[in-house]
């Protein structure tokens, strides 16, 4: 028994998503054919308050659309230093847009409506045009931190008063959701665009989406051609989306429960540091100095338990829908049977 904490992109199809999958009507997407992939687009922009919404390969490529759909050459995107658009699409800020970003450091990722403030640049020859601000949520970096919607509302107002687009990168939006109990549909009010992954938390196999205006996916449809994104008969994978937003939403207070619980079992442990706070289906930890983390990474393997490396002394773990309370106990007792062992 393998217990593979590395992140939540891990995860199998269920059996029923196998079956949906196998049963899905498809077509040709790129001729606009396929009504597996529409029913999955026009689902997931309504539940989330869109007009529109584009299928597309991965997360990355969804955020990447977004921006250049949003954006000229030249501008400028604010976003927190943390943020995945940043940190880990290689730099495709720069390369797909040809903008820049300017880098907030900000708590656990969550920027705020005076940090965009001061952010915007001058009417001036000599800087970029502050055109988008971008929020992730949750924050990967900030383990599994969140906005409420009133944080995002705030975000909103100011972006509106100073013609600034905003975008969401809501990878992990539903895990928010099922936090803060807010209102899915009402994101759509306050965002240019967002992008949503289906293949996290939710289960899926493969899978993002672009949710925006009608006239917004037109040209999100016209740029996911140019990068590659058209997948003829995705409607195989659409079924996947669908059943994950029909079965699997509400599920994910079992993954959070989980991690909370990994937080407390590592908050024992005397290896440990620090434990950052657990808020969705993220655990960040330190290790303690003269621990090495691949040592510990090391010491983890051995006892059939996969986690992350992230940086300096500390390490990621990711909760997900094919762990296990077996898995859990076996965790636990693992953990104590490390924690009472020397490490170097």
């Amino acid at each position: 028994m393998t217990v593979d904490l590395r992140s939540d992109t891990l995860t199998k199809p269920t059996k029923g998503m196998l079956e949906a999958m196998m049963q899905a009507e498809v077509g040709d997407d790129v001729f606009g054919e396929d009504p597996t992939v529409a029913r999955l687009e026009d689902k997931a922009a309504k539940m989330l308050g869109f007009e529109a919404g584009l299928f597309c390969p991965s997360g990355t490529m969804a955020n990447q659309i977004a921006i250049r759909v949003l954006t000229q050459p030249q501008d400028e995107v604010i976003c927190d230093r943390r943020s995945h658009i940043y940190l880990y699409e290689g730099g495709g800020i720069t390369y797909n847009s040809m903008i820049s970003p300017w880098l907030l450091d900000s708590d656990r990722g969550r920027i705020t409506p005076g940090q965009i403030v001061e952010s915007i640049k001058p009417d001036d020859i000599h800087y970029p045009r502050t055109a988008l601000v971008a929020l992730e949520n949750t924050v990967n970096k900030g383990g599994g931190s969140y906005y409420t919607m009133e944080q995002m509302r705030a975000i909103h107002s100011v972006c509106r008063e100073h013609n600034l687009k905003l975008h969401l990168d809501g990878a992990r939006i539903f895990n928010a959701l099922i936090e803060t109990g807010d209102d899915a549909m009402e994101i759509g009010q306050y965002f240019d665009t967002a992008s949503v992954c289906l293949s996290k938390g939710l289960g899926a196999p493969v899978g993002s989406l672009v949710l925006s205006s009608q006239e917004n996916i037109v040209k999100a449809r016209r740029i996911r051609k140019v990068f590659g994104g058209g997948m003829r008969q995705a409607g195989y994978l659409a079924a996947a989306g669908i059943y994950a937003l029909d079965h699997h939403v509400e599920r994910l207070k079992d993954d959070h429960e989980k991690a909370r619980k990994i937080g407390r079992i590592l908050m024992d442990c005397p290896h440990v540091d620090d434990v950052e706070p657990v808020d969705t289906n993220i655990v960040i930890f330190s290790l303690k100095v003269g621990i090495a983390v691949s040592g510990f990474i090391d010491a983890l393997k051995s006892h059939m338990i996969l986690a992350l490396p992230f940086g300096g002394q500390s390490v990621r773990m990711v909760t997900h829908l094919d762990i296990t309370d077996e898995m859990m106990e076996h965790f636990e007792k693992s953990l104590k049977n490390i924690c009472n062992n020397h490490l170097s």
